[in-house]
């Protein structure tokens, strides 16, 4: 099963929250409302810095999926 980069994420214990699921590497959920991250990868020290800099592109990327997303659901 081919799965999109991102993914909206609701859930009723959280009616606050917009979760945000990349499913690529490195994998993680953002809430946007507060921008705390939960990964769901394991990283080793080597690969941290690497990982930063896709985070944090992927992090923009999430917000910006989102806000289309939004977007979409208006202009219908």
């Amino acid at each position: 099963m081919t799965l999109p980069k991102f993914i909206l994420g609701d859930n009723s214990e959280f009616p606050e929250a917009i979760f945000v699921i990349h499913t690529e590497f490195p994998r993680f959920i953002i809430n946007l409302k507060n921008d705390e991250v939960t990964w769901l990868e394991e990283f080793d020290k080597e690969d941290q810095k690497e990982l930063e800099e896709e985070t944090e592109t992927a992090i923009e990327e999430a917000s910006k999926f989102y806000d289309s997303e939004v977007a979409n659901y208006e202009n219908d």
